[in-house]
């Protein structure tokens, strides 16, 4: 994959998506708690997906989330608590008691501490992990191969969400439980001064100087919104100023590189923590994204991202840098018109259009006249857009996202007489992140064919049950499905399981992410029905 040749999209990726959570009308509730409501509701759930009807618990023993690209270690106590990731995060009724029991959890329990813990954490069948971050629901996707099934396993959380929600309606409306209604929206945002993540994953060689890496991506991360931003009603973090900006996530970002996510955040994120054999990977967390419901932005987001790694790792990547890179970050987002111009630390001024022209064009020279069909996709269609966009948002509303709700919520403007500042905008806006097929504003363009769609919602809904081929995550998705109460713990790094009648465990490292697919492993489960046989024939005699 990392081999000379001609410039790919083709490399390991992945999604990370935490959802925002609300229960309409009703307020109070605490976020961290509703969202175990998710992630417990979908436990539920898994005894139609995985053997046995037993989700998988998270391993934490492999995680390292203090340490740092630049080469050192954050010292824990100086860690805010929202980076200490490899914590399981733990939530009983006991401890909802001594945290305000009324409003946190409002149900008719005599005595709460006799409530059952919640499902916290857990892996799927599909190599995914669904859990709780903090106070949002989080589906992280399994490890793929190309910007097509980034988009088919990301969009497959979001069936997961509707899925959840839907059999958590039907207990509520069968008096089963006493829940409040829940919604999920695929947005960033609260507008209330809160931001949550929609973040990415990319495998390089680590080889690859970082300081090359921040050189190579700043500036193109400054720009890509035009292209793969979700549109935002609102300015500044609490949307104090009215208006109209392309991207959900500019305006929370204040450093040009760090180790942290959630306060400080960084353009680009110094975090050390390779889930693969750290002689020959680093795993490249990128957290300046927005959540797509646009298929084409998603597609877009990962494919131009991985041909920019693969023309930085090559030393191709255009030699510029922007002057007050926060700053730029935040204007380009702001900036509808598309014109204004930034200054380069060599003089000159250039759009952000012009930007990414140049990163198109250094990716078109180092491409081959025959690329793989996914570099072709992404080259053309990149191509296609900043056309457009040249043109005006006008011109691609049926393709990016920040442009399609623009152009929906310029049509309502127009109507109503509406000035940016109306509440009722900031509505439309939230209604477009909802993740229901009939509800959603952008689910319900997309399936009027206003949207563009790449790939089916079949495709899509297959992903939740199935893992891609390709990649280690078959192996660990495949031996949740086919041997689910064996498998005590699993994480990116190792599968864990409980050897039938016996108290031996046995952890299977999966360091390797191109290793653990259907063509290495594949045949080993069709030809072994039981795990100590399965383990076997993978492992050898033990």
């Amino acid at each position: 994959m990392y081999e000379v040749g001609s410039l790919s999209a083709i490399r390991v990726m992945g999604a990370e998506t935490e959802y925002g959570i609300h229960t309409p009308g009703r307020g109070g509730f605490n976020a961290t708690w509703l969202s175990s409501q998710i992630v417990h509701g979908y436990a539920k759930l898994s005894s139609e997906h995985a053997a046995g009807g037993a989700e998988t618990p998270w391993d934490y023993s492999d995680e390292s989330p203090l340490a740092d690209a630049r080469g050192w270690t954050m010292p824990r106590e100086q860690a805010h608590p929202s980076q200490l990731t490899d914590e399981p995060q733990v939530l009983t009724a006991a401890g909802i008691a001594l945290s305000d029991w009324e409003s946190a959890y409002p149900l008719d329990i005599a005595d709460p501490v006799d409530a059952p813990p919640m499902v916290m954490n857990m892996v799927l069948g599909n190599g995914a992990r669904l859990y709780v971050d903090h106070a949002h629901p989080e589906y992280s996707s399994p490890e793929v191969s190309n910007p097509e099934d980034a988009l088919i396993w990301d969009f497959a959380g979001d069936t997961v969400a509707r899925q959840v929600l839907s059999a958590i309606a039907a207990r509520r409306a069968a008096g089963e439980e006493e829940l409040p209604e829940i919604q999920l929206y695929k947005n960033n945002t609260d507008s209330k001064s809160a931001s949550y993540g929609s973040h990415e994953n990319y495998l390089m060689p680590r080889s690859v100087p970082f300081g090359q890496i921040v050189a190579g991506l700043t500036p193109f991360f400054i720009t890509r919104q035009l292209i793969c931003a979700a549109g935002r009603v609102g300015i500044g973090q609490d949307s104090a100023t009215a208006g109209f900006q392309l991207s959900q996530r500019a305006d929370f970002f204040e450093a040009e590189v760090g180790l942290e996510t959630t306060i400080r955040r960084p353009i680009i994120n110094t975090r050390d923590e390779p889930h693969a054999m750290a002689d020959k990977y680093r795993r490249l967390h990128v957290i300046i994204g927005d959540a797509n419901l646009s298929q084409l932005s998603h597609y877009l987001k990962f494919g131009t991202t991985a041909l920019v790694l693969d023309l930085i790792e090559r030393g191709l990547a255009p030699k510029l840098e922007v002057w007050e890179p926060v700053e730029a970050l935040r204007a380009v987002s702001h900036d509808l018109s598309l014109k204004r111009l930034y200054r380069l630390i060599d003089g000159r001024r250039v759009t952000a259009l012009d930007i990414q022209w140049m990163y198109l064009e250094a990716a078109q020279r180092a491409a081959e006249s025959s690329p793989d069909r996914h570099t072709a996709l992404v080259l053309t269609r990149w191509e296609q857009l900043l056309t457009g966009l040249a043109v005006g948002p006008e011109a691609v509303t049926e393709q990016l996202e920040w442009a399609a709700k623009l152009a929906l919520l310029q049509q309502y403007r127009e109507r109503d007489g509406l000035a940016w500042d109306d509440a009722r905008l900031a509505l439309i806006d939230l209604q477009w992140a909802d993740v229901r097929l009939d509800k959603g504003l952008a689910n319900r363009l997309q399936a009027r064919g206003r949207l563009e769609t790449l790939v089916s919602q079949q495709r899509i809904d297959a992903a939740v049950l199935n893992p891609p081929e390709d990649t280690r995550a078959y192996f660990r998705g495949e031996s949740i499905r086919r041997f689910g109460p064996q498998v005590i713990g699993a994480s990116w790094d190792s599968v864990i399981f409980q050897l039938p009648n016996q108290r031996r465990l046995q952890k299977v490292p999966t360091r390797d992410p191109l290793r653990g697919t259907k063509e290495l492993v594949g045949p080993l489960f069709e030809a072994h029905q039981q795990l100590e046989d399965f383990l076997s024939a993978l492992l050898g005699p033990r």
